[in-house]
């Protein structure tokens, strides 16, 4: 089924197309809910009310861009949704280290899974700024406008992320689990 059928199937309701989309997009767009939200549970749930809103408008898909873009930004922000209600978006203030870890020490032979936690380790704020920016690719106006924040928040925060990170790879701080 191409992508055109499957959705025009979805605009008339069809169940199959509704399954097929769901199988040939369920384990990515978990794997972006999981970098929002810390436990398989809440990131399934995340993804579960993502299809429902893609399966409830995805009339409204202009075929402008790609459709996994579209599917994508769902998720992102039923997730972003899920963690504001799970975990306050206030944004962490640290103290302490302020300087940057050079990355000579970083290990970048890290699993997948020792990088999640590490992310999941990261306040809120500080995940989610990390997230959409490093990882989704969103501008900080963007990001401000998605978090109710400023731009400067958002790149503060970023920069924030991204030393706590850094500090975590070269084993300066223990990963909260």
């Amino acid at each position: 089924m191409t992508e055109q059928e499957l959705i025009a199937g979805c605009q008339k309701g069809d169940s199959k197309a509704q399954k097929v989309l769901y199988e040939r997009y369920a384990s990515m767009m978990f794997g972006v809910c999981m970098r929002y939200l810390k436990n398989d549970m809440d990131a399934e749930e995340a993804l579960l009310n993502g299809f429902m809103q893609i399966y409830k408008h995805i009339e409204r898909f202009e075929a402008k861009g790609s459709f996994e873009g579209w599917v994508r930004r769902i998720m992102v922000n039923e997730a972003l949704g899920f963690l504001r209600k799970k975990e306050p978006l206030h944004l962490a203030i640290e103290d302490g280290y302020t300087q940057i870890a050079d990355q000579n020490g970083a290990d970048n032979q890290l699993a997948e899974g020792e990088l999640l936690a590490m992310l999941h380790s990261l306040p809120a704020g500080y995940r989610a700024v990390f997230n959409l920016y490093a990882i989704e690719g969103y501008s900080h106006k963007e990001i401000a406008d998605m978090l109710n924040i400023t731009e400067g928040t958002s790149k503060s925060q970023l920069s924030k992320a991204r030393a706590m990170l850094q500090r975590k790879l070269n084993g300066l701080e223990a990963i909260a689990s």
